[in-house]
C-alpha cells in the first residue's frame, strides 16, 4: 500500500557548516509559511539544524528536501539523503534530539546510502493538495537569499528570550498555584482531623452491619436451597405414583379391557382427569425448581414462530371454553428466530392457558410481531376475560399467589404458571410484562431477542476498536468474543490512522472523542481515501449528536449510543454497516 502523496517545496544541499545555518533558517521559514505556531517553528528549525550538523561533521554531502504530505494527517516532512553508510548515526545526540523535537523520526541505511525523515503534523484543516498551495510556497522561496550570521543570531536570541519569558510566566503561575495548594492542604488537614473520629465510628457500625447482612444472606441462601431441594424431591416422588394412577385409569378405559358399567366408567374418567391435572401441577413444580436452581439451559435453534404458535393453538383447542374463540395472528414471511423452542412454547402455553381459564366469552388472541430496529420478537397473548385488579397486578408473578375471584374457585392451579413463564423469558434473554383492566381483559407481552446468543451470529474477521477508555474497549472485546477472529485496539487518532494504513480491518468500531485527530477527522479521511472508503464503520459515542451531522453520517456509518450498547446491538450494527458501504439492502 502506498503512503500519502508528498509535494516538494524546497531542496537544499549540505556541504559545509554554513549550509546547516541556511537549512535551519529555511526550515523555520517553511514552517511559518504552512501555519505552524512559533514554538513548532523553532522545533522544526532546531531539528533540521541538529540533523544537518551530525551529517556535515561526518563529511557527507547531503541533500535536504522540505515537502508537504497529504492524507488523513497532513505533515511537514524534512528528508535528508546521503551516499555511503554511517554506522550508529541514529544513536548520536543530534539525531536523538531531532527525534524528540519532531513527531516522526526515521533513519534507514544500506551500503549504498541512507535516508533520514523528520515529520511534524500540520494544523487541522490544512490541505496540501489544494490547487495553488504548493505552487505558492515554491514561488515564495524561489530565489530568496539567506540573512547574515548576525541576523540569524539575533533571531535565535529572540527565540531564546521568548522561551525564557514563557518559562518565567509558568514558574510564577506554578508558585502561585503552590501557595493556593498549601492553603488548601491546611484546610483539608483540619477537615480530615474533624471527620476522622466520625468516620471511625461510622466504620464500626458498617462492619457490624455487614456481619449481620452476611449472616442473613447465608440464612436466605440456605432457605432458598432447601426450598428448591424440597420442590424437586417432592415433585419427583409424586410424579411416579401419579403416572401410575393415570396409566391404570387409561388402561381400565381402554376398549380392549373388561367392560365397565356406566357408573364405573364415569368414576374412572374422573380418576384419569384428576390424575392428569395433578400430574400437570407436579410437572410445573418441577420446572420451577429446575429454573431456580439454574439447571435449565436453553437449546438454541432456528424457530418458525408462526408454525410453533399454530401447533400450540391446535393442542389448546380442546381446553377452549364454549363461546370463546382462540386465534393466532402471525405476519406472513416471518424470518426464523434463534431461541429455545421448548421454552418458547412453555411460556406461551402458560399465558394462553391462564387466559382461557379466566375468559368466559369473547376471544383469546395470540399475536407475534418483529421489531427489526430493536432486534426483538414480541408475542402478545390478549383476552377479553375478567381482568386483574390494579392492586393485584404487581403480585401475579409471586410464586403460589392467585388472584381471588369467583372464577378462581373452580380453577385448578398452583400459582406458579406466571412466575415460571417470566423466569423462562429471562433465561432466554427477554422479558415478560402484564397489563390489565377489570371487566375488559388482560394482555401479556413477551419480548425476546431475535438473534439469540452472540455465537449464533455469522463470524467477523479482524475488528479495530478505537476508544480512549480502556474499560470500554474491554467491553467491546468481550462482546465480540467468539464472533471476531481478531480484535485490535487503539486509544488515539494517530495510532488509528497508522493501523488503518498498515492493515485495513474488516470492521472499525470508532469513538468520536479521542486524542487528535478525533473520530470525525479519522472518518472523513477514510471516506476520502480510495483504499479505506468501503470499510464498514460503527460509531459509538456518549455525546448528544447534532441531528444534521448524524443525518449526513448515516450515508457512511452506523451510529450507536454507548448507553444502549449490548453484544446483540453491536453485532446487528456491524451487519448494517457492512450492507451500508456495500450498497446492498441486506
Amino acid at each position: 500500500m502506498t503512503g500519502p502523496a508528498e509535494h516538494e517545496v524546497l531542496r537544499l544541499q549540505l556541504v559545509e557548516e554554513r549550509d546547516v545555518f541556511v537549512a535551519r533558517q529555511r526550515g523555520r521559514e517553511v514552517a511559518a509559511a504552512v501555519g505552524l505556531e512559533n514554538q513548532d517553528q523553532v522545533r522544526v528549525a532546531t531539528a533540521v539544524s541538529e540533523l544537518g550538523r551530525e551529517l556535515v561533521l561526518r563529511g557527507r554531502r547531503t541533500e535536504i528536501v522540505l515537502s508537504l504530505a497529504g492524507g488523513i494527517v497532513p505533515a511537514l516532512l524534512v528528508t535528508a539523503r546521503w551516499a555511503g553508510e554511517l554506522p550508529g548515526l541514529e544513536l548520536t545526540e543530534g539525531v536523538r534530539s531531532a527525534g524528540r523535537l519532531a513527531d516522526r523520526c526515521e533513519v534507514t541505511q544500506s551500503a549504498g546510502g541512507g535516508t533520514a525523515v523528520l515529520g511534524k503534523r500540520l494544523p487541522a484543516g490544512t490541505d496540501p493538495g489544494r490547487p495553488g498551495v504548493i505552487e505558492g510556497l515554491r514561488e515564495r522561496f524561489r530565489g530568496t537569499t539567506t540573512s547574515s550570521a548576525l541576523e540569524e543570531l539575533r533571531v535565535q536570541n529572540q527565540e531564546l528570550l521568548s522561551t525564557l519569558e514563557v518559562l518565567q510566566a509558568r514558574q510564577e503561575a506554578l508558585e502561585e498555584a503552590n501557595a493556593e495548594l498549601e492553603e488548601t492542604n491546611r484546610g483539608v488537614l483540619a477537615l480530615h482531623a474533624e471527620l476522622s473520629g466520625e468516620l471511625d465510628e461510622t466504620n464500626r457500625g458498617v462492619v457490624a452491619l455487614y456481619a449481620e447482612l452476611d449472616e442473613k444472606s447465608d440464612q436466605l441462601r440456605e432457605a432458598s436451597e432447601s426450598k428448591t431441594r424440597f420442590w424437586a424431591n417432592v415433585s419427583h416422588e409424586l410424579r411416579t405414583p401419579i403416572n401410575s394412577v393415570v396409566g391404570l385409569a387409561k388402561l381400565l378405559l381402554d376398549p380392549r379391557s373388561e367392560p365397565l358399567t356406566g357408573e364405573q366408567r364415569t368414576q374412572v374418567e374422573m380418576i384419569r382427569d384428576s390424575g392428569a391435572v395433578l400430574l400437570a401441577l407436579v410437572n410445573e413444580l418441577l420446572d420451577v425448581a429446575k429454573a431456580e436452581s439454574g439447571r435449565m439451559e436453553p437449546q438454541w435453534a432456528p424457530v418458525d414462530v408462526g408454525g410453533q404458535l399454530q401447533h400450540l393453538r391446535a393442542t389448546l383447542l380442546p381446553l377452549t371454553p364454549p363461546g370463546v374463540a382462540l386465534e393466532v395472528a402471525v405476519p406472513e414471511r416471518t424470518p426464523p428466530v434463534s431461541t429455545d423452542p421448548g421454552m418458547l412454547t412453555a411460556i406461551v402455553r402458560n399465558l394462553a392457558t391462564n387466559a382461557l381459564k379466566f375468559t368466559t366469552s369473547g376471544e383469546v388472541r395470540i399475536t407475534a410481531a418483529f421489531d427489526p430496529g430493536a432486534g426483538l420478537l414480541r408475542v402478545a397473548v390478549s383476552d377479553t376475560g375478567i381482568g386483574i385488579p390494579a392492586d393485584q397486578l404487581g403480585r401475579v408473578f409471586e410464586e403460589f399467589h392467585q388472584v381471588p375471584g369467583p372464577l378462581q374457585v373452580g380453577a385448578a392451579g398452583t400459582g406458579l404458571g406466571l412466575p415460571l413463564a417470566r423466569r423462562l423469558a429471562e433465561i432466554l434473554g427477554g422479558s415478560l410484562a402484564l397489563s390489565s383492566e377489570v371487566g375488559v381483559g388482560t394482555t401479556a407481552t413477551l419480548q425476546l431477542p431475535v438473534s439469540g446468543p452472540a455465537t449464533a451470529v455469522a463470524r467477523l474477521g479482524r475488528v479495530l476498536v478505537v476508544d480512549d477508555d480502556p474499560a470500554f474497549r474491554a467491553l467491546v472485546r468481550r462482546a465480540l468474543h467468539g464472533v471476531a477472529e481478531r480484535v485490535d485496539e487503539a486509544g488515539d487518532g494517530a495510532t488509528t490512522v497508522r493501523l488503518l494504513h498498515a492493515e485495513p480491518p474488516d470492521l472499525l468500531v470508532l469513538d468520536l472523542h479521542i486524542p487528535p485527530p478525533d473520530g470525525r477527522a479519522v472518518l472523513a479521511g477514510m471516506r476520502a481515501d480510495p483504499v479505506l472508503a468501503a470499510l464498514p464503520v460503527v460509531v459509538v459515542t456518549s455525546a448528544d449528536l447534532d441531528p444534521a451531522w448524524t443525518a449526513e453520517m448515516a450515508a457512511s456509518a452506523v451510529v450507536l449510543s454507548k448507553a444502549n450498547l449490548t453484544a446483540a446491538v453491536l453485532l446487528t450494527a456491524a451487519a448494517d454497516a457492512a450492507r451500508l458501504v456495500g450498497g446492498t439492502d441486506g
